[in-house]
């Protein structure tokens, strides 16, 4: 894996161009948001061309995973150096690119109403990136991914926000059955019972596996879906029981196993492939 990326990097730089890609990185940008009553901060990528046009451009937001924050897909992930290179070969379209602090949220709306993390992000982040930057506003040009708990976070808001995205691509994604969170509030009170409550109710409300049941085949989502998870990941079930589901339901998605484990080396090598499958869903290549 590290060789493949390795070799993608350096046949970027090996083109023929005009100067290297001149995008830009702000790192922990903050906003004031009412509903969770702070600042919350987000590191975003504006590609080659940004600061030279009129152009409005498609969105990704990337999610990060438990103890990590906003800068960590730029500073462990090399995000800003794989995209380029991406966009510069043609592997992606050039977009904007938005990676949010969750801090230990999971992404969801907290159980007791005290952490509306989701509420936050539809009805507050999303609008901010788009009356502040030039992202285009509509669901065929936003998309969202993520690694572990961002990748259970992106299957959430598809899930949760059909109607707000054309491709999710979830990372390693730390899906859970109904035993294993039990288990988990249980001997985890101070975070998981923190968010989903003693109960299962809320959790029944967050769980990829029961949405993805509760699914009606007549109205799937319209969604492009991207999976991948290493073999040697501790997350794999989960992945592989959301892929059985989804084949089940006939909701068309892309299932990828490769080697390796729950490890950033394994998302980097996993980011361009991401890009590039957004970007098919922003040139509206057929779903």
């Amino acid at each position: 894996m590290r060789n493949k990326l390795i070799t993608f990097l350096v046949l970027c730089l090996c083109f023929n161009w005009a100067g290297y890609a001149q995008s830009t990185v702000h790192e922990s940008v903050k906003f004031q948001s009412k509903k969770l009553g702070k600042e919350v901060s987000y590191s975003i990528y504006l590609p080659d061309g940004y600061n030279s046009s009129d152009r409005y451009y498609p969105v990704l937001y990337l999610l990060h995973g438990y103890t990590d924050d906003e800068t960590m897909w730029i500073q462990t992930g090399q995000m800003q150096e794989i995209t380029d290179c991406a966009i510069k070969s043609n592997k992606a379209v050039p977009m904007i690119v938005v990676m949010p602090d969750a801090w230990d949220t999971w992404y969801i709306n907290q159980y007791d109403g005290k952490v509306p993390y989701e509420d936050m992000f539809f009805e507050e982040l999303i609008p901010h990136i788009e009356k502040t930057y030039r992202a285009r506003s509509n669901k065929e040009f936003r998309a969202v991914a993520g690694l572990s708990m961002g990748g259970y976070g992106s299957f959430i808001y598809s899930l949760h926000h059909p109607d707000m995205f054309s491709a999710c691509c979830p990372l390693s994604a730390a899906v859970y059955d109904d035993a294993t969170m039990s288990e988990r509030i249980k001997g985890n009170n101070k975070l998981f019972g923190r968010l989903f409550g003693s109960g299962m109710e809320h959790w029944q409300k967050n769980s990829v596996l029961k949405m993805l049941s509760d699914l009606d085949k007549e109205k799937l989502p319209r969604i492009r879906y991207y999976i991948d998870c290493g073999d040697e990941d501790h997350l794999l079930d989960g992945n592989f029981q959301v892929h059985k589901l989804m084949q089940e339901k006939g909701l068309k998605h892309e299932f990828r196993v490769r080697d390796g484990g729950h490890t950033w080396l394994y998302w980097r090598t996993a980011l361009p492939d991401v890009l590039e499958f957004v970007s098919g869903a922003f040139r509206r290549n057929q779903y």
